[in-house]
């Protein structure tokens, strides 16, 4: 606990004095580094933007800190790919088993994230960034099997927005109680991959009726 509290004074410390940058820097280095929740970061955020300690009033403070927090998300996830792109998945897995503890990440969350890349595709990367433990993980297999760098950016981007939104918006919702934000994680993900998994059924579905229709003509 003394480790987690020093932590979340650390964060709190930057991100207040830093607001925008600061959001942008925990975020980013929240994806390389785990230890540093982002829920955490983004209901902390959240709260202080509509408290008025960011500049402009809340209105545009809480859409500005969304924004910061997406460019982190990104920053981060392309350190991570570039360390998949050219480091072999040999070494990625070697890493994990000789270090994993001190980043609190293991080669089974690996395996866990390279699954869900396998089995989904691209789509795996805008899918796999609302859904805890595969957020940042995700990112190394994509650059393991060199996912091209324009969908990449985007499915990470789109996928990283609705997240920081998610628990952005909690933290001014919730205001002085932010940190409570974490107790709803569970529910966002599933809710998030039951919308997703339906707007995808439904892209699919549409798809296959415009190919019947010229065939029926």
């Amino acid at each position: 606990m003394d480790f987690l509290d020093a932590i979340t004074e650390w964060v709190r410390d930057v991100v207040e004095a830093a607001n925008y940058p600061g959001v942008v820097a925990m975020i980013a280095l929240e994806n390389v580094f785990p230890p540093i929740p982002s829920e955490l970061v983004l209901p902390l955020s959240g709260f202080l933007a509509s408290r008025g300690d960011f500049p402009g009033p809340p209105a545009i403070a809480i859409p500005l800190t969304i924004v910061a927090a997406t460019l982190g998300s990104l920053i981060g996830a392309l350190i991570l790919y570039a360390f998949g792109a050219f480091v072999s998945e040999e070494r990625v897995r070697g890493f994990l088993r000789r270090n994993g503890r001190y980043v609190l990440l293991s080669e089974d969350d690996y395996n866990r994230a390279e699954r869900w890349f396998n089995n989904h595709g691209h789509q795996a990367v805008f899918i796999g960034r609302c859904i805890p433990g595969i957020r940042s993980l995700i990112s190394i297999p994509a650059g393991v099997e060199r996912m091209p760098m324009a969908p990449f950016i985007a499915y990470t981007a789109g996928g990283s927005a609705i997240w920081n939104t998610a628990l952005i918006s909690a933290g001014a919702v919730l205001g002085d109680q932010w940190d409570r934000a974490s107790e709803y994680v569970d529910v966002f993900t599933y809710v998030t991959i039951a919308v997703i998994a339906a707007a995808v059924a439904w892209f699919v579905l549409s798809r296959l009726r415009a190919r019947r229709r010229p065939a029926e003509d």
